[in-house]
């Protein structure tokens, strides 16, 4: 059962990920349900998020009324907030209505989420996995391949871009749509045709450009906080150029250098260690030579921020404000 204090959001992670090990998890989506409705969420925007992990607990169970019961408050709780989560939520209704026999119903709910599949990069996910749960993945293969084409269409309209993607960065929503097109046609045995091909090389500079991350100085990790940003431009304003002359600036070149890694870890600096390392090296922190040095310092202790965060986690960068808010964004500017 759930204590009867505040739920913060990464308690109710936590029990999104052991609830169904419980001896009771569908009292635990009861609790989660009253939490929400005893306002004993330590932020109230996570009403939707502790609604959603109710009803997947409900579905899991086969209690498919309070599931449906539950997803349908998630889906209130999240209109006019964030798409994704809204759009993710609704699809887990569609799947609920998919197994209680309502496929008109869940058909209408994934054709109105349709728009998504080339708008938000969470979208070509969750709604092929509600459309195979109806046993619609050739519908899925259609859905996806129309929003490829039209994605590809956009770019070949627009003159600053090359005809076909030069890395997952540059792809954008377009890589997820491949990706999951791709995963589609495997499961229902498909040929392969041009744009199976162009997800595969996607996938591929993907794996090769994170290779390459891992190789480069440790000094394209270094993560400067807030006030040792402010510190560091302040002392030694030519180090604008290699992070950022702000310190959004700084935090999008790192979430947009992580997303080209696949993940990975961000050392944090200060400014006094840089300076006590370039002294004793003989080195100035102008010298990207030292800088790199003190990030392998830096990456053989502590001190290291794993990326990414979740979601509707505390975002890395040490704002304070929920990582789908705060620095996710940045990676798409």
């Amino acid at each position: 059962m759930l204590t009867k204090g505040e739920l913060t959001g990464v308690e109710l992670r936590e029990i999104r990920q052991s609830a169904l090990g419980t001896a009771d998890p569908l009292g635990v989506a009861a609790g989660l349900a009253e939490a929400v409705d005893a306002g004993r969420l330590a932020d109230r925007d996570d009403a939707g998020f502790a609604l959603l992990v109710a009803a997947e607990i409900a579905e899991s169970r086969s209690k498919l009324d309070a599931a449906l019961k539950y997803v349908e408050r998630a889906v209130e709780a999240y209109a006019g907030r964030d798409a994704s989560e809204a759009g993710a939520a609704r699809a887990l209704r569609a799947r609920i209505l998919f197994r209680g026999g309502r496929e008109d119903e869940a058909i209408a709910e994934l054709e109105a989420l349709r728009p998504l599949l080339g708008s938000q990069a969470d979208a070509p996910a969750y709604i092929s996995a509600a459309l195979a749960a109806g046993g619609r993945h050739q519908v899925a293969e259609e859905w996806l391949t129309e929003a490829v084409r039209v994605a590809l269409a956009e770019r070949a309209a627009d003159g600053e871009k090359a005809a076909e993607p030069r890395n997952p960065e540059d792809a954008g929503v377009l890589f997820f749509l491949l990706q999951q097109r791709h995963r589609v046609r495997h499961i229902i045995g498909r040929q392969h045709d041009a744009h199976d091909n162009l997800a595969e090389r996607l996938e591929s500079r993907l794996a090769v450009a994170g290779a390459a991350a891992g190789a480069e100085a440790a000094d394209d990790l270094l993560f400067w906080p807030q006030a040792e940003f402010a510190r560091l431009v302040e002392q030694w304003p030519e180090l604008t150029e290699a992070y950022g002359a702000t310190w959004d600036e700084h935090r999008a070149r790192l979430e947009r250098a992580m997303v080209r890694a696949a993940g990975g870890t961000l050392l944090e600096g200060k400014v006094d260690g840089l300076a006590a390392f370039a002294a004793k090296n003989d080195g100035t922190p102008a010298d990207a030579k030292t800088r790199a040095g003190y990030a392998d310092r830096l990456a053989a202790g502590a001190g290291h921020i794993a990326w990414p965060p979740e979601r509707n986690g505390a975002c890395w960068c040490g704002s304070g404000n929920k990582y789908k808010k705060c620095c996710l964004p940045r990676s798409r500017g």
